[in-house]
């Protein structure tokens, strides 16, 4: 199943970023989930997953932004290893 969520924005936000509302959209679902990933609450794969792209290229756009691929933590692990 899957869910929709709905977000206004002004038009002058889209007209100034020169995207059309689609565009804006992957934006925020990828800005979003890089920030989840670099907060650990969802793990490399599950962003992957909802952004439909290979984990590799994931994890190295989230590094390209500052993300650091492991914690050297047993939490930071488990949640890497986990596979849902």
């Amino acid at each position: 199943m899957k869910n929709m969520i709905h977000i206004q924005c002004p038009t002058e936000l889209l007209v100034s970023l020169q995207v059309n509302s689609e565009i804006f959209a992957d934006l925020i679902k990828f800005q979003t989930a890089i920030a989840l990933f670099k907060q650990g609450r969802i793990s490399s794969g599950m962003a992957a997953r909802w952004l439909n792209v290979p984990r590799i290229i994931f994890l190295m756009q989230a590094m390209e932004l500052g993300a650091e691929l492991l914690e050297d933590s047993q939490d930071d692990f488990d949640r890497e290893t986990k596979f849902t």
